[in-house]
């Protein structure tokens, strides 16, 4: 099964554009509060997390339907799955999530995530980056559409490094839209696989020398490059030329790495293991960033759409959406485990939102991001774990609510990564990695 390109609600598709205005809203920030962050911060503790895995449902998946289910509810509100148990002792979750069921002593649900953006492109900004966005939802022209705040992935990318021969921040099969560096610059910029490795031609482009051009041709070329650099304007290059200058370095390293392209053979895999993931899009990127793991690589971003179900939101559910997600999300789990990286690998799955409560007039369920569920899985997390609760039609939390600054700060701190520390934007504004939030402690094991 293909990975679809498709458009939401709103009529924008990932692939449109952003431009982003000087206006570029930094959260009201004051120096003053800059500075109590950092003095009140604690220091980061421990390391867990060697790597992050962050599976995005696009669109929005329906918690009410998969993780939180409310049987004794009115039917315009429960739809037509049931809840089904787990092999944690009182813990049950949707019946279109068997496999998980089976696993449920491996991972976290969270069921008291909440946050106010009730769309998809303004919402994927504040999950992936903490803040908002300086464009209205369906007005992101641009992509990456984070040209100002950087994203997860960009911020591991710049705080832990590269650990081995591959990118430290690689999204696939399509860009995560929000999922560039921002104003840190290319150098943190994800490698994306613009191509889909459940496809029987894949093959990662930037890998491969062009034909008839030698390692030894190759290496000429990279010194008269950097020849050019030294001789002309370049050591003091910006703009575009300077990010054109670090692309081209990216590219030279990975195709002159044999152990990066071994990394991204997922074709190496044992048929077996290949079919335990899936062959779907999501199935197979799971197996390709549990290999990107091994390889050292750390942050992986998978882009996983076609979540936004306001028609037909329990067919979409059972028979395309669930299913794969249900395979490639217990296999990875369960293969990380077994390999002994599930402890240093935090594997984190969400969506924007989830949906309505209340089911609409064409069977579906529309946008609601004041209640919704988020899975994890190792890193240092706890297994086999329910945090929060929501209310009788899972619209509200009735437990503490945790937003999207909390999560992402949890996240860091997992990673061994200081969330309060504060980078200056090329204009001399003071952003901190996350902006306020609090520790989800009930989530650290």
């Amino acid at each position: 099964m293909g990975h679809r390109r498709n458009s939401y609600c709103d009529g924008q598709t990932r692939r449109r554009t952003l431009q982003i205005g000087a206006s570029s809203l930094l959260g009201g920030l004051t120096l003053p509060s800059i500075l109590e962050m950092q003095a009140n911060a604690a220091a980061p503790g421990p390391i867990r997390a060697k790597a992050c895995i962050f599976l995005m449902l696009e669109g929005g998946p329906s918690h009410i339907d998969m993780w939180d289910l409310k049987p004794e509810a009115p039917s315009e509100i429960r739809g037509t799955f049931h809840p089904i148990s787990t092999n944690v002792p009182g813990t049950q979750i949707g019946n279109i999530m068997p496999r998980c069921a089976q696993i449920a002593d491996r991972f976290t649900i969270m069921r008291s995530h909440s946050h106010k953006d009730n769309a998809h492109q303004t919402g994927r900004h504040w999950v992936l980056t903490g803040y908002p966005p300086s464009f209205a939802d369906g007005q992101a022209k641009g992509m990456p559409f984070n040209e100002l705040y950087p994203s997860v992935g960009s911020i591991v990318s710049r705080e832990l490094g590269q650990r081995g021969a591959v990118p430290p921040y690689v999204e696939m099969p399509n860009p995560l839209g929000p999922g560039g560096p921002g104003f840190y610059g290319a150098r943190y910029a994800p490698f994306t696989i613009d191509t889909d490795p459940v496809q029987p031609d894949f093959e990662v482009r930037d890998l491969n020398i062009a034909e008839g051009v030698d390692e030894s041709r190759l290496s000429l070329r990279r010194r008269l490059l950097e020849g050019a650099d030294k001789e002309g304007p370049g050591a003091n290059v910006t703009g575009r030329a300077k990010t054109m200058s670090s692309y081209y370095e990216k590219a030279f390293e990975l195709a002159t790495s044999p152990e990066a392209r071994k990394a991204f053979r997922i074709q190496d895999e044992p048929e077996s293991m290949r079919q335990r993931y899936g062959m779907s899009s999501i199935g197979q990127c799971s197996l390709l960033a549990r290999r990107l793991v091994e390889a050292g690589c750390r942050f992986i971003g998978i882009d996983h759409g076609s979540w936004d179900t306001h028609v037909d939101n329990f067919t979409s559910h059972e028979k395309a959406l669930c299913p794969p997600t249900d395979q490639a999300l217990s296999a990875l789990i369960t293969d990380l485990d077994e390999r002994g990286l599930l402890d240093e690998t935090l594997v984190v799955m969400m969506g924007e939102m989830g949906r309505t409560p209340r089911i609409n007039k064409d069977a579906g369920r529309d946008h609601w991001s004041q209640c919704q569920a988020v899975i994890f899985a190792g890193g240092g997390t706890r297994r086999g774990t329910v945090i929060g609760a929501s209310d009788a039609t899972a619209s509200y939390p009735t437990t503490q609510p945790y937003g999207i600054q909390d999560l992402l700060r949890t996240v860091f701190h997992l990673m061994g990564i200081d969330a309060s520390k504060v980078y200056d934007t090329p204009l001399g504004r003071p952003v901190p990695i996350v902006n306020g939030g609090n520790l989800i402690n009930e989530l650290i094991a």
